[in-house]
């Protein structure tokens, strides 16, 4: 077996370090809350559990807002860096905790945060993980970053914005085919706000949810295509990349 084949032990060994960091962050802020049944402390996987969660967590934001912050930071990191399926939940949690300004900012920060960290593991540990999860989905994102080079920002903010590729993909795959990390980050924290935007705002009203669904509403759909509009502009202008995006994401996708 040859060595890109095979997963040596060292870098599971660093994929196991970081998530040790992050639990030892996570068992500092409950060593420093008072003490107190935290049974309901546990990732949400439905919207009942996650509005159970965020009833006793109100309680606590006033008094511990530092260690709230720093928890679900942790928490939504940890999440991105491993990906682990149920950042939406997080992110209505920060509209229902922190408001509509703060729980945009919170999120951008943390996924932007979490698809950082996930990039330089994956740099580090993740191309054969890539190779067996999505050979094909990697040769087509490889010639297109190759192809859009000069313009890599506009591609990478695209992409970002619309469900053209999965964001766990492009989070690991991006340096696999050398995409610049100052590129990869300055596109996250673009194309991130829009969904940010909306689940965050949802979030603030998370009594009245009944289903995921309800985050597409007209209202909210209108203001994604909005922002999202805003947000690739730059792509847009760029006659030739216009005309050959659709084509070229037909062929990729199928």
């Amino acid at each position: 077996m040859g060595r890109e084949d095979r997963f040596p032990v060292w870098e599971a060994a660093l994929g196991a370090g970081v998530a040790a960091v992050f639990a030892a962050g996570l068992v500092g802020v409950y060593l420093s809350m008072p003490d107190s049944d935290y049974s309901f402390l546990k990732l949400p996987r439905n919207l009942h559990e996650l509005q159970i969660l965020t009833g006793h967590l109100e309680n606590y934001t006033s008094d511990y807002t530092v260690q709230v912050l720093i928890g679900y930071c942790a928490v939504y990191i940890f999440m991105q860096t491993f990906m682990i399926p149920g950042t939406i939940f997080m992110s209505l949690l920060a509209g229902a905790l922190f408001g509509q300004l703060r729980g945009v900012a919170l999120v951008v920060f943390a996924a932007s945060a979490g698809a950082s960290s996930c990039f330089f593991l994956s740099k580090l540990i993740g191309k054969p993980l890539v190779f067996v999860l999505w050979p094909d989905k990697l040769t087509f994102f490889q010639k297109q970053v190759a192809k859009r080079r000069e313009k890599l920002l506009n591609y990478m903010l695209f992409l970002r914005v619309t469900p053209t590729l999965p964001n766990t993909f492009i989070n690991l795959a991006s340096p696999i085919v050398d995409v610049p990390f100052h590129t990869f980050l300055l596109a996250t924290l673009i194309g991130l706000i829009p969904a940010a935007y909306v689940t965050v705002r949802a979030g603030i009203a998370l009594g009245e949810l009944t289903s995921l669904s309800d985050l597409y509403d007209t209202q909210s759909v209108a203001l994604l295509f909005l922002i999202g509009v805003v947000s690739v502009t730059p792509a847009l202008l760029s006659k030739d990349e216009a005309q050959d995006t659709a084509p070229e994401i037909a062929a990729g996708a199928s």
